[in-house]
Formats: structure tokens, sequence, C-alpha cells
């Protein structure tokens, strides 16, 4: 089957960048060996959070800021494109400090952002306590970043891929991709059941990107990060906002439900949820909302993060093989990357390099990719 693009993993990343691809007029095919969204999307919270996750990383902030700044647009515009109801809420997030060393690095990290002109502002105990009850009284205070918010990325993913096949594109799962190889001017990416040939790949493919063998090229330095996630049916009360802590998150959802993330494991590919990883996310998730002890456990998901060794993602032009478009490595920030990734994917399909984004994430920092 021939097509203008082939977009290989059905993960945010990959489901946001064949949205993007359809909406400019390519002919695409998205294929993936699982179901949409069952790598690291099936058990992310969603978070969008910069302000935490890309603090210390100066390069992965300037990103993950400006795809923040993308996201009422991009919501918006999946939302009307498929007629999903997604859960978005920009609510902000807010950090807690236990003790006075956590205090005393958020007060630190408000100066610092608010220099930036980014709504933010430290909380004494007191008025963490207003404005969430359900924390516990045990803490220090908290540090509120207004704009932070969340999305449900599993519901996006398929609202993505919803927009994209409304414009003609194919969705092909359950056929993992084993090989993608030079074929005369074009790539063919060959599965289980059968071959694609495009011009263009946008190679998506996250934690198994190492897995897929890429004609005449290294394996890309991507690995698997385990993370587990917990959903909780809460029994009073509920929280309005991504209240963050030293060991783990909490994420409201609809219905008083509570969502407590995540692990973080470098043991492979291997998928199981464990007692440890359960205990543990309990006990830190308590912590900081007592009330969760009396919560209803209703399941665990696990995910793969994909990491590179810098903890940036790779999104690039390939220069061993002409047509490969890298769009991987997100690790943790893949739902908060995914607009501008989209975007930039779209742009180096289309033949502009000329964002200056492209500089922090491009494939050739890792050798000859």
């Amino acid at each position: 089957m021939s097509c203008d693009v082939v977009v290989v993993g059905a993960g945010i990343i990959g489901c946001a960048s064949a949205d993007e691809l359809s909406r400019r007029g390519h002919r695409v095919v998205l294929l993936d060996g699982r179901t949409i969204g069952a790598g690291a999307t099936q058990a992310s919270a969603g978070i969008l959070a910069p302000y935490i996750e890309g603090h210390d990383l100066t390069p992965l902030l300037e990103l993950a800021a400006r795809s923040l700044a993308m996201y009422d647009t991009f919501v918006a515009r999946a939302r009307a494109e498929s007629g999903a109801a997604l859960d978005y809420q920009r609510t902000g997030t807010l950090e807690i400090a236990l003790d006075l060393s956590q205090s005393a690095r958020l007060r630190e990290q408000e100066r610092r952002i608010r220099e930036s002109r980014i709504g933010c502002r430290w909380l004494s105990r007191a008025e963490v306590r207003d404005l969430e009850p359900a924390v516990s009284a045990d803490i220090e205070g908290g540090f509120l970043v207004e704009p932070h918010g969340f999305v449900s990325a599993l519901d996006l993913s398929l609202a993505l891929v919803k927009a994209a096949t409304s414009r003609g594109m194919v969705l092909a799962t359950g056929a993992p991709v084993r090989v993608i190889t030079q074929n005369g001017n074009a790539l063919r990416v060959d599965t289980d059941t059968g071959s694609f040939v495009a011009p263009t790949v946008v190679f998506a493919a996250g934690s198994w990107s190492g897995q897929i063998a890429l004609d005449g090229v290294a394996p890309i330095p991507v690995r698997p990060i385990r993370g587990q996630l917990l959903a909780l049916a809460r029994l009073t009360g509920s929280i309005g906002r991504v209240i963050w802590g030293p060991d783990c998150y909490l994420v409201p959802r609809a219905e008083g439900r509570v969502l407590v993330g995540a692990t973080a494991e470098d043991v492979g590919f291997d998928e199981r949820v464990t007692v440890t990883g359960v205990r543990d996310l309990l006990e830190s998730a308590c912590d900081l909302v007592p009330e969760l002890w009396q919560a209803s456990f209703e399941g665990a998901r696990v995910g793969l993060r994909p990491a590179t060794p810098d903890e940036m993602p790779i999104i690039g032009r390939s220069d061993k093989l002409p047509g490969l478009v890298y769009a991987t490595g997100h690790f943790r920030n893949g739902v908060l990357l995914a607009p501008l990734t989209a975007a930039l994917v779209g742009d180096l399909v289309e033949g502009n390099l000329s964002d200056a984004a492209l500089r922090h994430t491009r494939p050739q920092r890792f050798g000859e990719l």
C-alpha cells in the first residue's frame, strides 16, 4: 500500500503527528502493533506542568512551555473535529512541601518562575488547606502554578485518530512493525501482515523504537522506564487540581475519582503491576491526602515511558535514512509536548528545518542516526 506518510506508533505523539499531517493534506497511514495508546499513553495521567516536570532542564522547559501555550487551540480543534467531549482542565498544580527543606526549594523555584511572569504563588499551610481542604495538615506549605492543568491522554489520542480518519487517514493496528528499509526513492515499512511504501516515515514508536530495525542505522538510544498508575474512587470530597508531592502526584477525575502516579522503574519491557509499586504510591498519596485511605481501589495501569540518555526527545530528520523523521524519546513529557511535536513533524515532513527547537532535539546528538 502506498501513501504520502507512514506514521509508526499510535501513542499520543504518533496520533498527534498523524492528525497534523492529515490536516495539512497528506495521505497518512498510522501503524501500531498494539491498540491506540497502549504504550506509555494508557498509563499517563495527562499532566500539563512544565514548571514541575522541566524546571531543572532549561531546553526542556522552553519546549514544554511553548507546547503548553498551544494546548487550548489543540484541544478545541480535537473536540470540534472529532465530536469528543475531552476532560481538559487548566486549574493549576499545587506542589506540596512536607518539610522545611522542600519548602526552601519550592520558594526558590517560585522566585525563578515569577521572574518569567508566570502566574504562581507560595501558599502557607492555612492557605493550602483553604484551597484544598483534603490536603494533610502536616505540611509546610505549597506552590501553586496557575497555568498548569491536565487532559485525558487516551481520550485525546482517540479523538485525534477519529479526526484524522475523517480526513482519510488509514489506521492499521495489531501488526507490529519489524523493519524500515530504503525502497528506491521511498521507504518501505514491513509489518507482520504486509508492507507500506511512502516517501516519508515518521518514527514515533516510543519505548519500542530500539526494537524496530532501520536500514543501515544503529539502534536508537531509547529505553523503557516502567510507570505504574493507580485509579482510586474517593468516598467523600474531591480535589480540584493536580496535587504534587515529593514521591507522587494526584490528578482529579470525574465523579470524585483520583489518579495516583507514578513509579519510574528501569526494568526493561516488564509491564507488570507490582505490590511494591502499588504500596509505595498509596502510602505517598495518603501522606498528601489522608482521606484516601478510605477510598476504593479501582485498579492499576502500567505504561513504558521512552527515555533517552539526556531525557530530551528525539525530533528531527535522519541523516542515514532519507525520508525518516524521528519523533520519539519523550519520556514523561509526551502528552505535554504533543502539540509542539506534531507541529515540528509537520514542518519536517514538508522540508522546513528552521525551527529553533530542533537544535535541542536533533537525533544526531546521539551519533549517526
